[in-house]
């Protein structure tokens, strides 16, 4: 037991500190965590004429270095009633009395009672601590835990951490051709591979078993400082940090006195600095020089070595995250093939070349009142032919296959979820009791001491109160409430950019220039687009704090509850958000136009717009392209980069304008890892991190037949987000508390609901908002010659001109004398019909022939889809046997330790009994004889027992 005062004149003592700054003063001790907070000295008044006494020895500010135990030059605060300090008379320091605190002096003294109470709890748990000298009137302070061997051991055994045991089995190896296979691949992808520590036979798996100090002898135990890793001793630290508690305010653990700012912060250390000129080689830097550099971006990522440092949950996302970019090259590649299709097959499109042709002289109907001309078709040709890049045969076959490639990647997920929950030991983990939340604590006890004013009843239940569903009525009223008015808002903002769409392409019109009359159509969907995305930019940040204050409101009981209210809120707001916009192009834009003669009106004179000539389909490529670039360009990249930035310049500014600018003659030089820790960002969760992956997926997915090079666009994201990400994780955040998943929880049910929904979706797309069903029907039911000939003509219907409302002509239109009839887009009867302007049979053959390639195609990609996954078997067949395999060798393992256990008990009874048979003496010495055999026995077995539990 050590206790020592380190005093603050001893600055030679003070300096001789750990070169790594990750061990206490004695370079022995490792600090498992770090608890920071601020702290502001009261200055003490002295009654008039007694002068300000000199400071002793004794007095200056000490750094407390305890495992629990006292000593005489501890000076334990005494306290009475109300845990108000006594003023006590300090040898040489007569007349010092405790004066009345301010309320900023009264809440530091409280903040610094719980602190010292808190730190007493810590101690009688068994950890050690070492504290800072706070030798200013205010500033910054560390509070360094280690966790002696005994609290690893007691603890471990408490969370039944799987830790390896002495035994090692072989790993079935693959057989044939798979073996043959596999090999060839580990030769090509040689120089791909992370220079990093691997096992040296990878064909041998230690054999795993929840720690138990009673089976000590079956663990491999070589140095007790080193069994449990750096991350599994910080974990076991955070578990008694959240269960020990105070008395004030009946705070629970240590996110109760963060959220109260009792402390400021807690975190275990990095291991040492990510780049140096030393030699000595951490984790750390390892994982920077291997992953975390952009430099690396083409090396396959250390998953084994980034679950060991960060904890499997985050081993998990980017075990994910490496996945879901290697499934984009497939797609990418087969995406650009269908792109290329369409630019080699544009000149032999029959559609294209027949409205390019001047020859027809298609005379369209004017696109707005007055202000604009009759047009011909062929004017609007490089539309056309550009949207033939994206709505050609070649975009049904790709719609089909990024259905079935979603499947392919969700079933091949949890196949490689498996086998790392195999190989990471996650196998049989069980749901942890988790401890609730600060904020639910505080609104329980605001209930029960609610409940307590009304009556004292019934005190046994009121222990066992919990938060009811008509405690959360406010809450969940507000939940709806908001969301609604969110998804509102951002049909609002879709809607006002409908309106300045259809307000400046009348304005542009209204041009004499020629230039910008014929340019309408471009500037106004550019411009458009470019407001919709800073709109979306703006709505997606807003949309992320609602939905945090959203869950908070709620006061779920545990993180993994809030964690996945929030996800779920976060989720659907920026799905609104993002998509809204594209859904409205896709299915809404140009179907409630009208028809010359009875156009539909907004804003008192406006016209609703249309569709582009070549349909709408190009105009959904270029609104889901520049989203889509935008939003992992600016948002997924220049923010994740520049925003921690400015956060750090921020937080180092405040505390450089708070602290006073003091020499502290105990601090070394050089920071400590600890101070360099404390000035990185805090790790809030891999929600923002999994969400973008996630709506980047859903612009891969559900409007891919719009677009076929989304996959590629997203394949040349995800290289540098992966990279990123590491670089943010190695260097730029406080290293995370290590937490055990065994899977990527509610993150894997919205994948699969998107997959789902990119199959409806799609078809919709292809037969709603392309032209490949018209072609279709055009093609096999009204050709006259089965080829693709006459197609423009038929989709154009015939107008009269003199029909046209009065006011809405085109005024000097030079050639308006010799229109009698003009063409617009639509299945309708002609002028000279019975039943002019109605819809025609096309129009409602083409109808049905669309709704029914939905429910065609929907079926048949469904049904594909249920396919694959019944094929592909969720749990690989080797990962299945070595299941097996472990659990008979684990049984064996034990029977063998056991019988050798009884071997080594019998051969000590024997030896015994040999030692009291050679003795040749009286009765009372046989007596004698006979007691020391039974205390022998007894002590046999201790002795056996001494042997397993001495390591």
């Amino acid at each position: 037991i050590i206790n020592n005062y380190l005093d603050g004149t001893q600055g030679g003592a003070v300096d001789k500190a750990a070169p790594s700054g990750m061990h206490f003063r004695d370079s022995k001790r490792k600090v498992d965590y770090v608890l920071a907070y601020h702290y502001r000295k009261r200055l003490a008044r002295h009654p008039p004429g007694v002068a300000s006494p000199k400071p002793t020895h004794r007095s200056a500010s000490l750094a407390l270095v305890s495992n629990g135990g006292t000593e005489k030059g501890r000076a334990e605060p005494q306290q009475q009633d109300g845990g108000q300090r006594v003023p006590q008379e300090q040898p040489g320091l007569p007349g010092i009395e405790v004066i009345e605190l301010g309320p900023l002096d009264a809440l530091e003294e409280e903040k610094r009672l719980q602190r010292e109470e808190y730190e007493r709890n810590l101690l009688e748990a068994g950890l050690e601590i070492e504290k800072d000298p706070e030798n200013k009137s205010q500033g910054l302070s560390f509070v360094r835990i280690h966790a002696p061997w005994q609290v690893l051991s007691r603890e471990a055994e408490l969370l039944k951490i799987k830790m390896p045991t002495k035994k090692m089995y072989e790993i079935t190896e693959e057989v044939g051709i798979l073996k043959t296979l596999n090999e060839i691949w580990c030769k090509l992808t040689e120089p791909l591979q992370p220079q990093v520590p691997q096992q040296e036979n990878t064909n041998m798996k230690s054999l795993s078993y929840p720690f138990s100090r009673e089976k000590i002898y079956l663990y491999n135990i070589k140095d007790k400082d080193t069994f449990f890793d750096n991350a599994t001793r910080s974990r076991i630290v955070r578990e008694i940090l959240k269960r020990t508690s105070t008395k004030a305010r009946n705070n629970m653990g240590i996110g109760t006195l963060i959220a109260n700012n009792v402390y400021d912060a807690a975190y275990p250390l990095h291991d040492g600095e990510y780049e140096g000129q030393n030699d000595d080689m951490n984790e750390r830097k390892l994982l920077y020089r291997e992953w975390a550099r952009y430099g690396a971006f083409y090396k396959f990522q250390p998953i084994d070595l980034i679950r060991k440092y960060f904890g499997e949950k985050i081993g998990l996302y980017f075990a994910w995250l490496g996945l879901y970019t290697e499934f984009l090259i497939p797609s990418s590649v087969v995406g650009i093939i269908v792109f290329l299709y369409g630019c080699i097959t544009i000149e032999s499109d029959i559609p294209s070349k027949e409205m390019c042709d001047q020859r027809n002289a298609f005379t369209m109907c004017p696109l707005c009142d007055k202000f604009c001309d009759y047009w011909n078709l062929s004017s609007a040709c490089a539309t056309a032919q550009a949207s033939h890049l994206f709505d050609n045969p070649a975009t049904v076959f790709f719609s089909i296959f990024m259905a079935l490639w979603a499947t392919m990647f969700l079933e091949q997920w949890k196949r490689l979820q498996m086998r790392l929950s195999y190989f990471w030991d996650l196998t049989g983990l069980e749901e942890e009791e988790e401890h609730p939340r600060p904020e639910y604590e505080t609104k329980l006890l605001e209930k029960k001491l609610k409940n307590k004013s009304i009556t004292t009843e019934n005190s046994n239940e009121n222990e066992k109160e919990k938060l009811t569903w008509s405690d959360r009525i406010p809450g969940y009223a507000a939940n709806l409430g908001l969301i609604l008015f969110m998804i509102m808002l951002t049909f609002s903002a879709v809607f006002g950019v409908i309106a300045y769409r259809i307000t400046t392409a009348a304005a542009l019109s209204f041009s004499t220039n020629e230039t910008t009359r014929s340019n309408v159509r471009v500037t106004v969907t550019a411009t458009a687009v470019i407001i919709n995305l800073v709109v979306i930019l703006i709505l997606d940040e807003i949309y992320g704090a609602v939905a945090k204050w959203l869950t908070e409101i709620e006061v779920p009981k545990t993180e993994k509850a809030f964690e996945e209210r929030l996800i779920l809120k976060a989720f659907l707001l920026k799905f609104v958000n993002s998509y809204a916009p594209i859904f409205y192009v896709a299915f809404f834009k140009g179907r409630f136009v009208g028809r010359p003669g009875h156009y539909v009106y907004v804003f008192d004179g406006y016209r609703m717009e249309e569709c582009a000539p070549g349909g709408c389909l190009m105009e959904l490529c270029i609104q889901l392209s520049i989203i889509m670039l935008g939003k992992q360009l600016i948002q997924n990249n220049l923010f994740e980069i520049g925003i921690p930035k400015l956060k750090k310049l921020f937080r180092k500014l405040k505390d450089e304008r708070t602290e006073p600018k003091e020499m502290d003659t105990n601090q070394s030089k050089d920071p400590q890892q600890w101070d360099l820790d404390y000035a990185l960002e805090p790790f809030t969760g891999l929600t923002p991190e999994y969400m973008e992956m996630i709506i980047q997926f859903g612009f891969v997915t559900l409007f891919v037949a719009s677009f076929p090079l989304a996959p590629l666009f997203a394949l040349l994201n995800n290289i540098i987000e992966v990279r990123l990400d590491a670089k943010k994780f190695v260097t730029e955040l406080r290293r995370p508390d290590t937490a055990r998943e065994k899977d990527i929880g509610i993150w894997y049910n919205i994948l699969s609901g998107i997959g789902k929904l990119s199959v409806i979706i799609n078809a919709f797309v292809i037969a709603i908002t392309s032209d490949f069903i018209p072609r279709l029907m055009y093609q096999y039911a009204y050709s006259q010659n089965g080829t693709m000939h006459g197609f423009i003509n038929h989709t154009l219907s015939y107008f009269n001109v003199s029909h046209l409302k009065a006011g809405t002509q085109p005024e000097n239109s030079p050639f308006a004398q010799d229109v009698l009839f003009c063409r617009f887009k639509d299945y309708r009867e002609p002028p000279w019909s019975q039943n002019q302007y109605e819809f025609s049979k096309q129009y409602w053959a083409v109808l049905s022939a669309r709704l029914a390639f939905v429910i065609l195609f929907q079926n048949l990609v469904m049904f594909l889809s249920v396919l694959v996954d019944w094929m592909i078997p969720d749990i690989p067949k080797d990962i299945s046997e070595q299941i097996k395999k472990e659990k008979s060798v684990l049984v064996d393992f034990f029977l063998k330790e056991e019988h050798e256990k009884l071997k080594l008990i019998e051969s000590f009874i024997a030896r015994d009994k040999q030692k009291h048979k050679s003795g040749t003496k009286g009765k009372r010495i046989r007596a004698a004889s006979s007691c020391q055999f039974n205390r022998s026995q007894k002590g046999s077995f201790a002795s056996f027992s001494s042997q397993h539990t001495e390591v």
